[in-house]
């Protein structure tokens, strides 16, 4: 088969076999008389061979060892492909993931670009200083890549840069913002499930508040705290239980009574809280440190329920408990 031939039925065009030819790769069996290659099956078959290895990304020199060495064996070259392989799919996945950064940020003009690619890399920096400053220099007229900001707070483990990128990304006033966050809150790593959750209440507007309300079901106690004292500053109520069980379990309990003091401002809300708190102090399970601090969060619950409550505490068998509530009693009065 002459080399036009071969070139159509196999896909490979004749200056390709020319030059696997050269490189001796693939060395027609015959030659006519008048100097034509005669390609045999063998030859065609060899062709077919080498364009399968190349698919497979192997360079020419490794196609011809693999072809021509019968002591070759495969597993090493295969396993430094995949490796290769992996790294090319990482360099090409970090590329798109900055150029898709880019163009959420919707640069005006080149100038914008440039401005956005400078930002991109201080915030990528090793330097904890050049990520704050860079959090902290964004202005209104530079483009806000929102997708970049939330992948730094996410990531961010300086606490200063940290609560300048919160600032940043609040500032940012972008819709996306709070969407974009609320993936980090199903992270399997509890460092980034608290970033998420602490960039949201700091955030404004009916997206963020309905992401904090989400947080409330999530597993992770410490995600649920910050999302119950960020709700309670906005007045929903539903973070009542939340920061009660905080109260019980004494995790940043001080934070929780505060915001349960803010809540009872409501007189429907005041009632459901101080049923809580009475609720908690009668469970059996409940130990004295934790009815000790229910106790006190009682002290700053207005109406009848709570004090009729501390009036019963004042009695309880616990003697501390019971010191308290009477304490508490008298402030009541005396306001």
């Amino acid at each position: 088969m002459l080399i036009g031939e071969v070139a159509r039925q196999s896909g490979v065009s004749a200056r390709m076999l020319r030059h696997y030819e050269s490189l001796g790769l693939v060395r027609p069996s015959d030659r006519r008389g008048s100097g034509y290659r005669e390609y045999s099956s063998d030859d065609i078959r060899r062709i077919f061979h080498i364009e399968s290895l190349r698919s497979l990304g192997l360079s020419l020199r490794e196609i011809g060892r693999a072809l021509d060495d019968p002591g070759f064996t495969p597993s090493a070259l295969v396993g430094d492909l995949i490796r290769q392989t992996r790294e090319r799919i990482t360099t090409e996945t970090e590329l798109l993931t900055r150029l898709r950064q880019i163009d959420a940020a919707e640069p005006a003009d080149w100038e914008g670009v440039l401005q956005v690619v400078a930002l991109l890399r201080a915030l990528g920096s090793k330097s904890a200083a050049v990520r704050q400053r860079a959090a902290l220099s964004l202005a209104d007229e530079v483009p806000m890549p929102v997708e970049a900001l939330v992948e730094a707070v996410l990531s961010e483990a300086e606490p200063n840069v940290a609560g300048a990128l919160r600032w940043a990304l609040a500032r940012s006033g972008n819709d996306a913002g709070p969407a974009l966050l609320a993936r980090g809150l199903g992270s399997p790593v509890t460092a980034v499930r608290e970033r998420a959750v602490r960039s949201l209440a700091v955030m404004l507007g009916d997206e963020a508040t309905a992401r904090l309300r989400d947080a409330l079901a999530i597993p992770d106690a410490a995600v649920r705290g910050y999302a119950a004292l960020a709700l309670g500053t906005r007045g929903v109520a539903e973070a009542v239980p939340t920061l009660i069980d905080m109260i019980v379990e004494g995790r940043n309990d001080t934070d929780a009574a505060d915001t349960l003091s803010m809540l009872a401002r409501d007189t429907a809300t005041a009632d459901q809280i101080a049923a809580g708190l009475v609720d908690r102090l009668a469970h059996a399970a409940t130990e004295a440190p934790a009815r000790g601090r229910l106790t006190q969060a009682l002290a700053d619950i207005p109406g009848p329920m709570a004090s009729r409550a501390l009036v019963e505490l004042s009695h309880d068998r616990d003697r501390a408990v019971a010191l308290t509530a009477t304490y508490l009693i008298r402030l009541r009065d005396a306001q």
